[in-house]
């Protein structure tokens, strides 16, 4: 095929170039062993802290473009810190830690025939990670994946490319000097849309892509690409607070769940309120939600408690906000809570406040959602609070991936048969 001036032939070999180096990079990754790659790994967080000058000078620079463009909560999410990088770096050993998901038996059987037949545990190959302003992301997947076994190819939002290059570079660095095979960790270092495209149409190259970031680039991705996908979904989450829920714990969980970090898809954007225990927490609610800077959309009844809330429109209730912003709700009942949940939700995160044992096991059980909570905020749904070392996003499917995904959920199986001259009549 001939490309002529003003096709899109830079960036499609750009990113040909990168799929085809990992690869070639991923047969080699898949037969590592776990001490080469925990020993990657964990030379990889050293290199993070030793050059972190070098990273935060970037992320400067993206901070600085991004300034007069993005939101305040957003401009959060592109942010890093001293301690940002540092969590980085834990993330990583905590992931070199954690057992080795590749070459697991997880079945083995016998047949009449003679024939064994033994199930384990294999790479899925080369995984495609597109996501947004989240520098963060980029040592937690090559982290993931390295692990795994699998190759991974980094498509990061416009807004950090300074802040991903620094850091893919030396995650890359440090991994070959390890031992890694050289390609195995690549970034798509365009801002050209184009090369999105390119990445998720690749097939037999990607094994995977997995889409980290708002509704519109995870819609994108999942409606457009034609290799395999799996959908992190947007983050609509609920806090229910329950007629017999316990005030201070259900202002506590209920604070933390909005503002503690408001950008982030386990965030609260909505907060449902029994009527029973509305005078007594509403007033008390909306104080602490004032004085953190939350705007606040309510129905009538909420609106009766301070003339500072606005009124809640249809969309309201659909909207992941990702700022400090929430919807408000008071409902008559259990039952009448799990309805809006069913109706709005994203099946992401969802969370009850009470002291109620029934109601606590009848709102885990009913509720269709990736997680659900029993008094604690929705923002432990992370893989590095769950203790897998770091995630790779969070997935609302019900296929083999539903919640945090890591280790496990990036590996794929293979059966080995092995016989002694059998053949099938």
């Amino acid at each position: 095929m001939l490309f002529c001036e003003g096709d899109k032939m830079p960036t499609y070999k750009l990113v040909m170039d990168k799929v085809l180096e990992a690869k070639k990079a991923s047969r080699e990754l898949a037969n590592a062993g776990t001490i080469l790659k925990n020993r990657a790994l964990l030379a990889m967080a050293k290199a993070l802290e030793y050059e972190q000058e070098k990273i935060l000078a970037a992320n400067k620079n993206d901070m600085k473009n991004a300034a007069n463009v993005m939101k305040s909560s957003m401009l959060d999410r592109l942010k890093l810190t001293d301690a940002r990088i540092m969590e980085m770096a834990e993330g990583l050993r905590q992931i070199a830690a954690l057992p080795d998901p590749i070459g697991n038996i997880l079945d083995g059987k016998r047949l009449p025939n003679g024939l064994t037949v033994t199930k384990m545990s294999v790479p899925l190959g080369v995984v495609g990670i597109i996501y947004e302003a989240r520098p963060n992301v980029t040592a937690d997947a090559a982290g993931l994946c390295l692990k795994s076994g699998n190759a991974v190819v980094l498509k990061g939002g416009s807004e950090a490319m300074q802040s991903n290059i620094a850091i893919t570079d030396i995650l890359k660095a440090a991994a070959e000097k390890a031992g890694i095979p050289k390609g195995a960790v690549q970034f798509i270092d365009t801002s050209d849309r184009e090369a999105v495209s390119n990445l998720i149409h690749m097939n037999g190259l990607v094994d995977l892509v997995i889409p980290r970031g708002g509704a519109g680039l995870i819609k994108t991705v999942v409606e457009n690409a034609s290799v395999p996908v799996i959908e992190t979904g947007a983050g609509i989450c609920h806090t229910y607070v329950d007629a017999s829920a316990d005030i201070e714990m259900a202002v506590n969980i209920a604070l933390n769940a909005k503002v503690q970090r408001p950008a982030v898809c386990n965030a609260m954007e909505t907060l449902l309120v029994h009527k029973d225990v509305a005078d007594r927490f509403m007033p008390v609610m909306l104080d602490k939600y004032f004085a953190a800077g939350v705007e606040i959309c309510g129905d009538k009844i909420v609106q009766s408690y301070s003339e500072n809330v606005l009124t809640a429109q249809e969309e309201d209730w659909a909207t992941e906000y990702d700022d400090l912003c929430l919807s408000v709700k008071i409902v008559d009942s259990l039952e009448e809570a799990m309805e809006h949940i069913a109706r709005y939700g994203t099946k992401h995160s969802e969370c009850i406040v009470t002291r109620d044992c029934l109601n606590a096991e009848i709102f885990q059980q009913k509720v269709d959602a990736a997680v659900v909570y029993v008094n604690a905020s929705t923002r432990f749904t992370d893989g590095f609070e769950f203790g897998f070392g770091a995630e790779i996003g969070i997935s609302t499917q019900k296929i083999h991936a539903r919640g945090p995904m890591a280790l496990p959920e990036l590996t794929s199986i293979k059966y080995l048969v092995n016989g002694n001259g059998q053949t099938r009549g």
